[in-house]
This record gives C-alpha cells, sequence and structure tokens, in this order.
C-alpha cells in the first residue's frame, strides 16, 4: 500500500532532481536559536526550555524546530512543522496563530514532522511549540514564530469527480482532478498529502493517469458497503511554475453490494453474482468479428435510461448508424456499452452481431439498469480484441504491480498482522500515499 503515515509529511529530505525543499532554513542557525534545553540547563540564556532548574540538572529530552525557521516570513500556507527530539519519552505540538486560536493538527507517527488539518491562513503569524518530555519528566520546548505568504495569484484547481455521499460500485476509482499540469517532480510531495481513510481496512494506492488526473483503487475491489473518506491537503502547497494548491479538498462515499458481472464469449453469456453468490445469467450478443467487443475489466461510467447512437458522421452514410437505445451502461470512451438491444434477441446467447457493445434483452436490460451503480465492474473474456487502458476507467485492466507502477511514491507493504503500527480490527485504515 503507500507509505507509512510518518512519511505522509516530509521534512528536509532533497527533492528528486535536486530541487530545492520549500522552505529555506538555517538548520544550524535554527537549531542553536530554538534547542529546547542545554546540557548545563536551566540558565539565563536558555530561554526555549520550559524548565527551570534552579540548582538541579536540566532534562534529558531536547526539542529542535527545524521548519518553519524562527521569523521566517513568506511561508507557504501548506507548511507542515518539522522537529528533531533526542531523549523524548513523549512529544507534543503546538501551533497558535497571532489571536492565540490552537490549529489542529496531527502529529506523525515517526515523531518527527507535525501537519495542520488544512491549510493556515495567508498573512498570518503562528507560533509553533514542541515539547518533548523525557523518562525523567522534566519537559524541554522548542519554539518558533512564522509569519505565512500573502494570497498567491496563480492557484490551481482541485476538484472530486465524486460528490459527499454518493453511493458507488466496488470498482470505482477515486479520481481527482487538477486544472493546471503538475509537474512530475512536484507530485511525490502532492501525493504524499493525499489520503484515504477507508473503514473496514483496505490496501490501495493512488495512480498518476496524466499530469492533470490521479486515481486510487485498492489491491482487491472495495468491500461491500465501506465508507471511505478522502482527504487532498493542496491548499497553498507549492505545485511549480509560481504556481500554488487553491485548496483542500475533503469527500466521503460509501459502497454499496458488490455486483460483479462476468461476460464469457465462448458461451454467450453473462454471469451476475451479488456479494459473492450468482444471482442471474444473462444471454448476451458482444461484436461481430469485424467492430469485436475489447477483453478486459471495466467498470460502469456512466447510465442512460434514453439515448441514441449516431455514428453517422464518424463513420459516414454506408457504415453509420443513428439508433435509439434503452437502458445503456457505457463502459468505455470509444462507445461500447451494455444496452438492452431487442433486434437481436433472436441470436443473444448463439452469436455476435453488436458493434462492439454487449447486448441483451429488453427484459434483461431493464433488470441490469435497476441493479447496477456506476462503479460496478464487468470483465469480458474470450474476444479478438483486448481493452486498451486509458479507454474509460480501466484501473482494474492493469495488474496491482502494474498499477503501483503510476505512484509518484514508492509502494509500500502495509505492516504485517499484529504489529504496533497497523489498525486494530475495529479501527478505520489511514492510507496516506506510497
Amino acid at each position: 500500500m503507500r507509505a507509512s503515515q510518518d512519511e505522509l509529511i516530509r521534512g528536509g529530505a532533497p527533492r528528486r532532481g535536486g530541487r530545492r525543499r520549500v522552505f529555506a532554513a538555517a538548520v544550524l542557525a535554527a537549531a542553536m536559536a530554538l534547542t529546547g534545553c542545554t546540557s548545563g540547563g536551566g540558565g539565563d540564556g536558555d530561554k526555549s526550555s520550559s524548565w527551570q532548574g534552579g540548582g538541579e540538572s536540566g532534562p534529558k529530552a531536547a526539542a529542535t524546530i527545524t521548519e518553519p525557521a524562527a521569523d521566517a516570513k513568506d511561508v507557504p500556507a501548506s507548511t507542515a512543522v518539522t522537529f528533531t527530539t533526542k531523549e523524548a519519552q513523549e512529544t507534543t505540538v503546538e501551533l497558535k496563530d497571532s489571536a492565540g486560536k490552537v490549529v489542529e493538527g496531527q502529529l506523525a507517527k515517526d515523531g518527527k514532522s507535525w501537519l495542520p488539518d488544512g491549510a493556515l491562513a495567508y498573512g498570518e503569524t503562528y507560533t509553533a511549540t514542541v515539547t518533548a518530555t523525557g523518562d525523567d519528566g522534566k519537559p524541554a520546548t522548542a519554539t518558533s514564530t512564522f509569519t505565512t505568504m500573502a494570497k498567491p495569484g496563480k492557484q490551481i484547481r482541485v476538484s472530486s469527480f465524486l460528490g459527499d455521499n454518493q453511493v458507488v460500485g466496488v470498482a470505482m476509482p477515486l479520481i481527482v482532478k487538477f486544472g493546471r499540469a503538475i509537474p512530475e517532480d512536484y507530485r511525490d510531495d502532492l501525493q504524499r498529502r493525499m489520503t484515504v481513510t477507508a473503514k473496514p481496512a483496505q490496501e490501495g494506492i493512488w495512480h498518476w493517469v496524466s499530469p492533470t488526473e490521479v486515481h486510487y483503487r485498492p489491491k482487491a475491489f472495495w468491500k461491500a458497503n465501506s465508507t471511505v473518506t478522502y482527504k487532498v491537503q493542496a491548499g497553498g502547497l507549492p505545485l511549480g511554475d509560481g504556481w500554488y494548491g487553491r485548496s483542500d479538498l475533503t469527500v466521503d462515499i460509501k459502497t454499496g453490494p458488490s455486483f460483479v458481472m462476468t461476460v464469457d464469449n465462448r458461451t454467450k453469456k453473462m454471469t451476475v453474482t451479488k456479494d459473492g453468490k450468482v444471482i442471474k445469467t444473462i444471454l448476451v450478443s458482444l461484436g461481430k468479428k469485424s467492430t469485436p467487443s475489447s477483453s478486459g475489466t471495466m467498470v460502469v461510467i456512466e447510465k442512460l435510461r434514453h439515448t441514441v447512437f449516431d455514428t453517422m458522421e464518424e463513420l459516414g452514410p454506408e457504415e453509420g448508424y443513428r439508433t435509439e437505445i434503452d437502458y445503456a451502461q457505457r463502459l468505455t470512451w470509444g462507445g461500447e456499452f451494455i444496452h438492452a438491444a431487442p433486434w437481436s434477441e433472436g441470436v443473444q446467447g448463439r452469436s455476435n452481431v453488436s458493434h462492439g457493445c454487449v447486448n441483451v434483452s429488453m427484459k434483461d436490460g431493464n433488470w441490469l439498469f435497476a441493479n447496477t451503480r456506476m462503479g460496478d465492474p464487468i470483465t469480458v473474456k474470450g474476444t479478438e480484441r483486448k481493452l486498451q487502458n486509458g479507454n474509460g476507467w480501466t484501473d482494474w485492466n492493469m495488474s496491482w504491480d502494474e498499477y503501483v507502477k503510476g505512484s509518484a511514491v514508492p509502494y509500500e507493504p502495509p505492516a504485517a498482522p499484529g504489529d504496533d503500527t497497523s489498525p486494530g480490527a475495529d479501527e478505520p485504515s489511514v492510507e496516506p500515499t506510497p
């Protein structure tokens, strides 16, 4: 699955290709100014520690904020607080705005960084406080006060294909789009700010379909009746060439029952399973030899109760046609559908006569239309043509090993069962990108 939560926020590690990290920080100076304690402890010059010692020794723990540096200006609103600690048994981070209001956020599991729950306000001053407590019970603190940049003029829109509270099929990919191409060497930073939380827990990964679109799918189909939340923290995030993410995005969806269709060209039949049990077998007619149906795993993209197929402009008056169609369910951008075809009912189950679509009877078309939803999968087997990736939502037409290659962040398998870092049996999975 994706990288562990502790990799969600990267600190001072260099970007691929040598591009500088977003924040310029004089680490040595910051360490000197912000270290939470000194070995001598308790002196008048030690302003960053919350411990005051008298004659006692100083705290064993120490903390240093590395980014944002003290008094930094023009800090991106997407900033994380990164820090180092020493001899710390417990670490807490607090961020307040200039009015003293606490900003909510999450500490990474590795204890090295902290990310606000949303983008910070533009042109605002914040104070970060990191408190490290050692086994002696004495806290050491480090603080950094910084000011975020003014609102940038060049912002990239972030949008989700799905909306809140939609119920989708178990093969529905999560689809996030950007209003401008994201340069390749910025995608890893962005992907680390994209998290998926599923209940029950399910392994999955993000896959860049294009520079403006990224999909997410689990390793296997979504479990039936799952709840899924995905979040994109792009607000204020530098995305190359002076462009920044316009806003954060959070979407909550659910999956319905597992409704899976499988078509075998050899038998000319569709087998329908619901939650693992065969509930119906349907006779079909697929594409004739000159216009074969595609073999592969597709997903219902849209449903049209009544429409018109018009290929006159594409194919010309001799080959083209204009036909009214009922119970149409789109599978590819190229025009393959499941649909009712009363004109082929006499040969359904026996021969292929369509222009590439999955023909069914009016009765079966009506039944399918009433029972499917967007995101339900259909696999067609044994035809003369293979499905081309990108011709529809073809996320499931790739093996898992192929799919992970589209991630901007290296894939890491999930923690083994029983590992302390893995979600409990009754806990939702928090799925940061790999």
